[in-house]
């Protein structure tokens, strides 16, 4: 990032996705977008598409599987598109919206509907669990075939395949979205009360992590694992996980500062610079290292709407992010 230039706006294609943008990621070299009116945009150049994934519902949660894209709707439908713009429904919760999904590269996928679990292995084969009370957020966890869900009063680990009883972390309060950490040693939850909390997984020491004027609804770890990104603040909070205790006595670093929240927040997938977008339709890349910042996306140029996605491709070539009013953008950086 040396000697980079103050602004990558001129980098910057925008266009519009026709609806509110609820989660951005790249099948293969091809932007898609997740919307709330139900479809999905396959932006490549020249060969736009939109997919209705979910026709007459919206959009409420999507995650990528390695080249596909897993969406969940109010429809109660968990569907699969491919970067072909092919499409196949996984399942349907009638009556029900698919409150939380996750899913990784292997073709695992997990969602939840009230307290209920489904967990889907690569095979098809679908097993269920169910949680203490309402599930708001299910992640993988990166050892084995393990799912963690978010709840009322703290957090449930469990293994679909296997007899164990799930292992419970407790905290008292309302958890939110929730994340493990890439090597497995922490598990970290968005909390309704302006926080987040973390366990360590050995031994289930936790810590509160506060501070934030707003919810902290968008979590992103390092490439290396050992920083977690998060939004809720008037600059991006960045945590330290580098270490055995991980942030235990350890104050962040933050990046950004603006007199408006960070609304949503991505980290670079090889080097230790994040994505940051505002609730003004701003967006920097900021160097996490010293905070030194770069634009991407001016609010002053019309832009007013909340950015609600951000992601990058594999190797970091290319920023793909969205807002709640459809506006959209692909930034390439510069060679």
């Amino acid at each position: 990032m040396a000697q980079s230039p103050a602004s990558l706006t001129a980098n910057v294609t925008a266009f519009d996705a026709g609806a509110p943008v609820t989660a951005a990621f790249f099948l293969g070299e091809i932007p898609a977008l997740a919307l709330g009116d139900g479809s999905v945009f396959l932006a490549a150049a020249g060969a736009e598409k939109h997919i209705a994934a979910h026709p007459g519902a919206a959009i409420l949660v999507a995650a990528k599987s390695g080249q596909k894209l897993v969406t969940g709707g109010d429809d109660g439908r968990v569907a699969i598109i491919s970067e072909d713009g092919s499409m196949q429904e996984l399942a349907r919760e009638k009556g029900k919206w698919i409150d939380a999904l996750a899913a990784r590269d292997d073709g695992s996928i997990a969602w939840s509907c009230g307290k209920q679990i489904f967990a889907r292995d690569p095979k098809g084969e679908i097993k269920t669990f169910d949680a203490p009370s309402t599930v708001r957020g299910v992640a993988f966890l990166p050892k084995g075939y393990r799912i963690a869900m978010s709840h009322y009063n703290g957090a449930t680990a469990w293994f679909p395949n296997a007899a164990a009883a799930p292992e419970t972390f407790e905290w008292k309060g309302s958890h939110l979205d929730i994340t493990a950490s890439p090597d497995g040693r922490f598990l970290v939850t968005s909390m309704q009360e302006n926080a987040l909390h973390a366990w360590r997984m050995t031994d289930k020491k936790d810590l509160r992590l506060s501070g934030y004027p707003a919810k902290p609804r968008s979590l992103s770890w390092s490439f290396d694992g050992q920083w977690l990104a998060t939004s809720g603040a008037d600059a991006s909070i960045i945590w330290p996980f580098n270490s055995k205790d991980g942030p235990m006595k350890k104050n962040p670093r933050e990046c950004g500062a603006r007199p408006v929240k960070v609304s949503c927040v991505a980290f670079h997938p090889k080097t230790l610079v994040v994505a940051q977008g505002y609730e003004d339709g701003m967006v920097l890349l900021c160097r996490a290292t010293d905070g030194a910042g770069i634009l991407v996306r001016d609010h002053r140029d019309g832009a007013d709407a909340a950015i609600t996605a951000l992601g990058w491709d594999g190797v970091g070539n290319h920023l793909l992010f969205g807002t709640a009013n459809g506006d959209a953008g692909l930034l390439a950086m510069p060679a």
